[in-house]
């Protein structure tokens, strides 16, 4: 599944740079949500693998820090990028007239560089909370990588705080964008029922079909664990979730877009046909 995951991600990466139908704004934003994805799943499954081999389940205090903060960047990039592709869909298709304009390449820099700088702000909050504790070493952790939500549960000193602190994270990281996700599919479907044809809805439809299978697959599993947890759920729940959204989740991306992409499948066909 790791193979899958990194070979596919990097498949639409080469595709997209190597393609010049496929420099717009959503396929780069497409392009830096694959390289989020390969960096958050090589941030645990490979230390996994390690520990299966090994039948060594042990992380130092200094690793488990620098995974969790990886963890925590490249995870709320995901995060922040799946808002600004929906962001992009409801441009493209309640604006199109003014797509090119708005969704200029300084702006699309400039978002994936604000996606990248919130998620590093909330990486050193995690850190800075877990950094307090006096009391970190020799903890067992009930998954199989440094989950932040698990940390901040083993390190704040009072239940109450931990929840105060995961659901503020939460709040951002989850509430928010789902509300701007929600709005922005909120407006698109009802630009999309003006349209007289049923070809173009269908046409439009399916330009936001791929984005809304990831972006359901992707929330649906993260608010689960990381709010979850703050309920004293299962453990073995809470494990079954992160692997949904650590390891699945990224390696169903690509086969999302791939398959029901025809510009990126026409890409990937034109790529092999230079390569042999």
């Amino acid at each position: 599944m790791y193979l899958v995951t990194i070979l596919g991600n990097l498949l639409i990466i080469l595709a997209v740079s190597s393609d010049s139908h496929l420099h717009t704004p959503m396929y780069f934003f497409l392009s830096n949500l694959s390289f989020a994805d390969i960096c958050f799943t090589s941030t645990t499954v490979p230390k996994m693998i390690v520990d299966i081999h090994t039948h060594s389940r042990v992380i130092s205090y200094v690793g488990c820090l620098t995974q969790m903060s990886v963890f925590s960047i490249f995870g709320n990039m995901d995060n922040m990028l799946l808002t600004i592709m929906a962001y992009d869909r409801f441009v493209a298709i309640c604006h199109p007239l003014h797509y090119s304009t708005i969704m200029n390449p300084h702006l699309c820099v400039f978002l994936v560089w604000v996606s990248f700088v919130v998620s590093f702000l909330d990486s050193q909050l995690h850190n800075l909370i877990v950094l307090q504790s006096t009391h970190f070493k020799h903890m067992e952790i009930s998954n199989f990588f440094c989950e932040p939500s698990q940390l901040l549960n083993l390190t704040c000193s009072k239940t109450f705080n931990s929840n105060i602190v995961m659901y503020f994270i939460g709040a951002i990281f989850g509430l928010f964008p789902i509300l701007a996700i929600l709005f922005s599919y909120y407006k698109i479907v009802s630009s999309i029922l003006r349209v007289p044809s049923s070809g173009g809805k269908y046409k439009a439809f399916s330009t936001c079909g791929s984005h809304l299978s990831v972006v359901c697959l992707f929330y649906g599993t993260a608010i689960a664990v990381y709010l979850g947890s703050a309920f004293s759920s299962s453990p073995r729940k809470d494990v079954v979730a992160s692997v949904m959204y650590t390891v699945v989740t990224p390696m169903l991306n690509p086969f999302i877009y791939s398959l029901r992409n025809r510009d990126i499948k026409s890409a990937l066909w034109r790529l092999q046909s230079r390569t042999v």
